[in-house]
């Protein structure tokens, strides 16, 4: 008799299973962003959300959510009910840096699942078109020569932008006032108008702005030059060693979300992550698409974790 109704659970939690994923998506399904309209991860957002309604015959929505260094987002999806309708577009600011700044009520390693790396784009040392300076070096002595009248923006407190002044500023051995706001595309405003100087923008998320010749880019902060910039040095190369940074975009779903759920969404989006289009999206955006198994990005995603709080820590940032 147990035998029997062992045999009629498994029976029945596959059936559902199976179930559960030839109906899927049964109602709209949320991508949360933790930064406002118009940034590079709203960008990439919206991209997928169109060639999932398009490919898994559902509707796929952008859910902005800003402030609180993107995390505002992750708790909202790592509360949801565990079925696959909520999804999260995050960078390594919210799941790798901002968790160890901010007192979250959510683990965003236990309680956020991968479902694949969509892109990793270099940040960019951008400043407004009206600062007078045309290289690092030229930057670097103006800040030396008047450090009050310096301030550089960043998407929030424990974004990568924020990360990346700081580790700027003792690099090149100045200083300068960090003004955080809630997602680029408000700090790229106050850049335009001059009010703020400075950021260390994803090149995601700056392109339009350099294209439109209202942001002079100087240098990119990682090792190597970005195939986009070609003509924009790395900080190395720029005379300022000492640090690199990057930051990757990434899809997570709530944890407990059913196995053959996961699994489709994993697979979908490492189909569109290989489409034509897709990928010269992703290129004009300064960004190298992803091309690893969530597995793979999983393990990333937790390295960060750790890289992040240890320099945080080292560095005596805070809130």
């Amino acid at each position: 008799m147990k035998k029997y109704i062992a045999c009629l659970l498994t029976a029945t939690l596959c059936s559902f299973s199976s179930f559960a994923q030839s109906t899927y998506p049964n109602k709209p399904v949320k991508l949360m962003v933790g930064a406002g309209a118009g940034g590079g991860t709203d960008i990439i957002a919206r991209m997928l959300a169109e060639k999932m309604s398009e490919s898994l015959k559902g509707t796929f929505i952008v859910e902005n959510k800003p402030g609180a260094s993107n995390t505002i987002a992750a708790d909202l999806t790592a509360k949801a009910a565990p079925d696959g309708h909520t999804l999260l577009v995050a960078t390594n600011t919210g799941q790798a840096i901002a968790p160890h700044l901010l007192k979250l009520s959510f683990d965003p390693i236990k309680d956020l699942t991968p479902l694949g790396l969509v892109v990793t784009v270099p940040n960019v040392l951008v400043v407004g078109a009206n600062v007078p300076a045309n290289n690092v070096k030229e930057l670097v002595a103006l800040m030396k020569a008047k450090p009050e009248d310096f301030k550089y923006a960043s998407s929030g407190v424990g974004s990568t932008q924020h990360i990346a002044g700081e580790g700027f500023d003792i690099a090149a051995g100045v200083k300068s006032i960090h003004v955080p706001y809630k997602g680029s595309s408000q700090a790229h405003l106050d850049i335009i108008a001059g009010n703020v100087q400075i950021m260390f923008d994803t090149t995601s998320s700056a392109m339009a702005q350099i294209k439109a010749g209202k942001f002079k880019p100087l240098a990119v902060t990682t090792a190597q030059r970005s195939s986009e910039l070609p003509n924009v040095p790395t900080l190395a190369e720029a005379g300022v060693s000492g640090f690199e940074m990057s930051t990757w975009y990434g899809v997570f779903v709530t944890t407990g979300t059913p196995p053959d759920i996961v699994s489709k969404l994993q697979v979908e989006l490492a189909r569109i992550i290989k489409l034509p289009d897709v990928q010269a999206k992703l290129k004009g955006l300064g960004g190298e698409p992803g091309n690893i198994s969530p597995e793979e990005f999983s393990k990333i995603n937790k390295q960060d974790f750790e890289k992040f709080g240890k320099l945080i820590k080292q560095a005596n940032i805070k809130m």
